[in-house]
């Protein structure tokens, strides 16, 4: 899961390999420098959006959707497993 921290982190990295400023970014991005200060430094709980995408569109990035690579089970899958593990008991 791409978490704030992670993505602070590659606003920092992406901004540094450009070039900029933190005071530059954030005037092109529409945000304050403090709160661009705040998220490159894993110091911020939460950021709305349309903030995101303005810091990220200015830097060339974009945030994209996919299905999770590690997903809860379903309630179907966990009863196939306590079955199959209930039989594996049985055989012993």
């Amino acid at each position: 899961m791409l978490t704030l921290i992670r993505i602070g982190e590659i606003v920092a990295t992406k901004r540094r390999a450009l070039g900029l400023s933190q005071a530059t970014l954030a005037k092109q991005a529409r945000v304050g420098h403090s709160t661009l200060d705040a998220l490159e430094n894993g110091r911020i709980g939460e950021l709305g959006y349309s903030k995101i995408t303005r810091i990220l569109t200015a830097l060339s990035l974009e945030l994209t959707i996919q299905e999770a690579a590690n997903r809860r089970p379903t309630l179907e899958e966990l009863m196939e497993e306590d079955r199959d593990d209930q039989s594996l008991d049985r055989r012993r």
